[in-house]
């Protein structure tokens, strides 16, 4: 089996194992139901929507009125 004919320098090294740590940015779909934007196979976290039924329903805020 061949081997290097020289040693790799530690810039060289740390250059090819620096080259896979980057985190990738998940991608983003478009909610069917609300439009906003969704991971894809999960239910969407503001209606509560997945593959076209219902599954979490959200409680909406009550507003409270302040006596004057």
């Amino acid at each position: 089996m061949p081997n290097p004919k020289r040693k790799h320098t530690r810039m060289r090294r740390n250059m090819r194992r620096a080259a896979n740590w980057r985190i990738d940015v998940p991608n983003m779909s478009k909610c069917p139901q609300c439009g906003e934007p969704k991971l894809s196979h999960r239910i969407c976290p503001s209606c509560g929507f997945y593959n076209g039924e219902l599954l979490i329903t959200k409680k909406e805020k009550k507003k409270e009125e302040k006596p004057a």
